[in-house]
């Protein structure tokens, strides 16, 4: 399953979690939902734990203003397709890898064929429209969403296990508005890079996931907060999945 390379560069994880949880992490396909500041270290922590395959999605381009937080590009790739100047640098990163890329805007006419074969699907969009077509996919084919959300120094990390945890719906029932807002690169680092972990937690059974807990970040204070979330009953998403 692994030859000699591939065994000395993922060493010291192998050592967590085996040769067996290293080739399921080899066996997974990972989609993740926008390639800026979330996207960024997500893409960069799993390409280098080795994930089997990365869908990689964004419809954007890279602008001088994405450069404070979103570390996957460079100054030279202002103007690129975010999915482009991201292939370039993780498969630099992992060559051992599989990523396919898309250029697209994800909406409710092509999230079926953009989750086939999904393992998991990483929430690192900007807004909640999209979060919510991604939240449905997940409930509709029982794929685990990692859902992260960052703002200013302030962020927060859900891991959404359909039938065993409230929906983004739950939480939100209606779409917060739409709004530049204010955003510190290592807040998405440290809100992403949770996400990435959640993701290879969740891949190789090590460790407890954030399933029915909202972790809250403050990164004014440092602190961590988790708060207990529960699954509402009347969902229109995902409430027939906890009816008693």
């Amino acid at each position: 399953m692994f030859n000699s390379t591939e065994l000395e560069r993922y060493n010291r994880q192998i050592m967590l979690f085996g040769e067996e949880g290293q080739s399921k992490l080899k066996q997974a396909t990972v989609l993740v939902a926008g390639l800026g500041g979330l996207g960024s270290p997500i893409a960069i922590y799993l390409a280098a734990a080795g994930i089997g395959k990365l869908k990689i999605v964004d419809f954007d381009n890279v602008d001088i203003t994405n450069l404070n937080r979103q570390v996957l590009h460079y100054e030279k790739d202002i103007t690129r397709m975010k999915v482009v100047s991201g292939q370039e640098k993780l498969q630099q990163l992992n060559p051992n890898i599989e990523i396919e890329r898309v250029v697209t805007r994800i909406d409710e006419n092509n999230i079926k064929s953009l989750t086939e074969d999904i393992d998991v699907i990483v929430d690192a969009m900007d807004n909640y429209d999209t979060r919510f077509v991604l939240n449905s996919a997940t409930v509709s084919k029982r794929i685990p969403l990692i859902h992260g959300a960052v703002s200013g120094l302030d962020g927060q990390v859900t891991t959404i296990i359909p039938g065993k945890s409230p929906c983004l719906k739950c939480l939100f029932t209606s779409t917060p508005p739409k709004e530049v807002f204010p955003i510190l690169g290592t807040t998405a680092g440290i809100i992403g890079t949770i996400q990435a972990n959640e993701v290879i937690k969740y891949i190789t059974g090590k460790g407890e996931l954030l399933v029915g807990q909202l972790l809250l970040w403050d990164g004014s204070s440092n602190g961590f907060e988790k708060i207990s979330i529960m699954p509402n009953t009347n969902c229109d998403v995902c409430g027939h999945l906890h009816e008693e």
